[in-house]
């Protein structure tokens, strides 16, 4: 395993998801009572369900202001606002995260597609 690979947390399943997002999220939430997300319930199956307001697994209040926003309305608000976007979207990665746990995919139905291919897994746990 490359040195990149080893820090990434390769072959240690969720540790790039708990010690690099999870963790640093907890951390930058100590103290605080609410958070903005960009979930929106367009992104898949497990996010579809998502309400404008919840309270997430720490007790926080988590507004989800972009929640019923559809693809259209994202690519309308990106381009009439000049909104830079991963070039890696367009090399067929619909869903970017980290690097070992991200792969393109053709699966133009599944918005997280290309996530933890191979495993069941389908979040990070930022927004469990």
């Amino acid at each position: 395993i490359g040195p990149w690979r080893q820090l990434a947390g390769v072959g240690r399943p969720g540790f790039c998801c708990s010690d690099h997002k999870v963790e640093q999220l907890d951390a930058a939430l100590a103290g605080k009572r609410a958070w903005l997300s960009g979930v929106r319930r367009a992104d898949g199956d497990s996010r579809a369900g998502a309400g404008q307001v919840e309270v997430d697994r720490r007790g926080l209040v988590k507004i989800n202001p972009l929640v019923a926003w559809t693809d259209g309305e994202v690519a309308a608000y990106e381009q009439a606002n000049d909104i830079i976007v991963n070039p890696l979207r367009d090399q067929g990665y619909p869903s970017i995260g980290c690097r070992p746990c991200t792969s393109p995919s053709d699966d133009l139905d599944d918005p997280r597609a290309g996530r933890w291919a191979g495993s069941e897994k389908t979040e990070c746990g930022l927004h469990l």
